[in-house]
C-alpha cells in the first residue's frame, strides 16, 4: 500500500512547470502597463525585464539549492536568515516576509476597488473612504470565513488559475495582431531621465510580480524525477517572464507612453479597451477580480502560517501558536487581518495607493530575499555541504553571488524612502522578538543585535518625522 507522499510523487515535468507558473502569476501583471508607462519607454522596459529576469532566476535557483543543501531548514524563508546570521536577523526575515504578504494583500483590495471604481465612482481609484471601509469589511469577512476552516479549496484554485491566465493570453494575442508600428516607434525612448534612472524606477514593480518565486522549491517532494524540479523552475520562470514582458512591451504599441501612465488601475483593462472597445475592459476586470480574491485567500492563509510556524519554532511569541477547533492559527490570523486593516486605512492619505502598496510590499520582501541569498553565498564560500562537490560549489557560488548582488541592488534602487517606511513596520514589530526572548529566559539582544535594533528605531523616527514635516510622502 503506497503512502500519500508516494502517491503524489508522480508529477511530470509539464505538471510541475504549470505549478511554478501558477505560483507566480498574480495581480501584479494587470498593473504593468501603467507602472512601466510612468517610468520608461520600450528600450528601458526591455533592459528592466532582462535585469529582473536574470536576477530573479538566480534567486529562484538559490532557493532550489538551499532546499537541497539544507533540507532540515523547512520552516520557511526566514529559516535561512536565522541559520546564516542569527536569531534577530532571522526574526527580521520572518516578520518582514509576513508584513510583505499583508501589505501585498492591501494592494489586492486597492486594485479591486479601483477596478469597480469605473462603475461605482465612490470607490475612486481604490483609496477613498468608501473604498477603504468596504475593503475593511471584506478583510474581516474573509477572516471569519477562514476561521470556519477554509484551509484548502481546490475548486476555487482551478477557477482562479483559469481567471489569471485566460485574460492575459487573450490580451497578448489581440495586441500582437493589432500593434500600431507608429505608436510603438514613438514609445521607444522614455522621458528626459537617463536610461539607468528609468530602469531603476521599474525595479520594485518587477519584484512585485515575481513575489512567490521561492515557492518553486517546495515542489521537489512531488516530482516523479528530482531532475525535473530544476527544469520546471527554469521553464516555468521563463514562461512567466515572457508573459510579463509581452504584456509590457505590446502595450507600447497600443497607446502612447503618457496615455499609459495616466490609465487607472488595472491598466491592462484600459489598454485592451483602447484596442477593442468597452468589452475589453470588462473582460480584463472580471478576470482580475476573480483572480485577486482567490489570491487574497491564499496569501492570507500563507501570512498567518508564517507567524504560526515561526512561533512553533520559538522564533515568535507562544500565543501565536493558538489554534481554534478547525486547526486554524487564530492568533496569527487576527494579527494578519489587523495589519491589513491598518495599512488599508493609511492608503487614504496616499496619492497613488496601488503603487505605494506595491512598492512597499516589494521593499519589505527584499530583506528576507537578501538574507537567504547571503546564506547561500556563505555556504558556497566556506564550503559547507560541498565536501565532495567542488564543481557544484563553483556553480552555486556564482549563482548566489549574482542573487546577492541583485537583491542588494534592488534595496538601493528602492531608495531611502521605502527603507525608512519599512522601519516604521519593523521597529514596533521588535516587541514580538523581545516577548519571545523573555519567554525563554534569554538575553534580549546581543551587542550586534542591539545596534541593528537601534538603527531600525532611528530609521522609524526619521520616517515619522518626515511624514509629519511633509518631506516624506506616501
Amino acid at each position: 500500500m503506497t503512502t500519500q507522499t508516494e502517491a503524489v510523487r508522480k508529477m511530470s515535468l509539464p505538471v510541475l512547470t504549470a505549478m511554478v507558473v501558477g505560483s507566480m502569476v498574480g495581480a501584479g501583471v494587470f498593473s504593468l502597463p501603467r507602472n512601466f508607462g510612468q517610468a520608461t519607454g520600450v528600450f528601458g522596459a526591455l533592459v528592466a525585464w532582462l535585469i529582473a529576469g536574470v536576477g530573479m532566476l538566480m534567486l529562484a535557483l538559490v532557493f532550489q539549492t538551499l532546499a537541497v543543501r539544507k533540507p532540515q531548514l523547512d520552516a520557511g524563508v526566514y529559516a535561512y536568515a536565522k541559520a546564516g546570521f542569527g536569531q534577530f536577523p532571522g526574526f527580521f526575515s520572518a516578520f518582514g516576509y509576513w508584513a510583505s504578504a499583508c501589505v501585498g494583500n492591501v494592494s489586492y483590495w486597492v486594485l479591486i476597488k479601483s477596478t469597480l471604481g469605473a462603475v461605482v465612482p465612490a470607490f475612486g481609484e481604490g483609496a477613498t473612504l468608501v473604498a477603504v471601509v468596504v475593503s475593511a469589511l471584506g478583510v474581516w469577512a474573509f477572516h471569519f470565513m477562514i476561521l470556519r476552516g477554509v484551509k484548502e479549496a481546490a475548486t476555487i484554485n482551478q477557477i482562479v488559475t483559469v481567471a489569471k491566465v485566460l485574460p492575459i493570453l487573450t490580451f497578448v494575442v489581440i495586441l500582437v495582431v493589432s500593434v500600431k508600428s507608429e505608436v510603438f516607434t514613438a514609445n521607444l525612448y522614455g522621458g528626459p531621465e537617463g536610461l539607468f534612472e528609468q530602469v531603476r524606477a521599474t525595479m520594485l514593480a518587477t519584484v512585485f510580480v515575481f513575489l512567490g518565486v521561492e515557492g518553486a522549491s517546495v515542489y521537489s517532494r512531488y516530482a516523479r524525477r528530482r531532475a525535473d524540479v530544476g527544469r520546471a523552475t527554469v521553464l516555468g520562470f521563463l514562461g512567466v517572464l515572457a508573459l510579463f514582458a509581452s504584456v509590457t512591451i505590446l502595450s507600447y504599441g497600443a497607446l502612447g507612453q503618457q496615455e499609459m501612465a495616466g490609465l487607472r488601475q488595472p491598466s491592462m483593462a484600459g489598454v485592451l479597451e483602447s484596442v477593442v472597445g468597452p468589452w475589453g475592459a470588462t473582460f480584463i476586470s472580471i478576470g482580475l477580480i476573480v483572480s485577486v480574491l482567490g489570491a487574497y485567500l491564499a496569501w492570507t492563509l500563507m501570512a498567518a502560517e508564517v507567524l504560526f510556524v515561526a512561533a512553533k519554532d520559538h522564533d515568535m511569541p507562544a500565543f501565536l501558536t493558538r489554534e481554534n477547533n478547525q486547526a486554524v492559527p487564530v492568533a496569527a490570523l487576527v494579527m494578519t487581518s489587523v495589519l491589513i486593516t491598518c495599512v488599508l486605512a493609511v492608503t487614504i492619505f496616499s496619492d497613488d495607493a496601488f503603487t505605494f502598496t506595491l512598492e512597499l510590499t516589494s521593499a519589505l520582501s527584499l530583506i528576507p530575499y537578501l538574507l537567504a541569498a547571503g546564506y547561500a553565498l556563505r555556504l558556497a564560500v566556506i564550503g559547507e555541504t560541498y565536501d565532495t562537490d567542488l564543481r557544484g560549489r563553483r556553480k552555486d557560488l556564482a549563482i548566489a553571488a549574482l542573487a546577492t548582488f541583485y537583491t542588494a541592488f534592488l534595496i538601493v534602487a528602492a531608495g531611502l524612502k521605502f527603507l525608512l517606511l519599512s522601519c516604521i513596520i519593523y521597529a514596533p514589530g521588535t516587541i514580538l522578538f523581545v516577548l519571545t526572548r523573555r519567554e525563554h529566559g534569554m538575553r534580549v539582544f546581543s551587542p550586534a543585535e542591539f545596534v541593528l535594533f537601534a538603527i531600525t528605531v532611528i530609521g522609524a523616527v526619521i520616517a515619522l518625522a518626515g511624514l509629519v514635516m511633509g518631506w516624506l510622502t506616501i
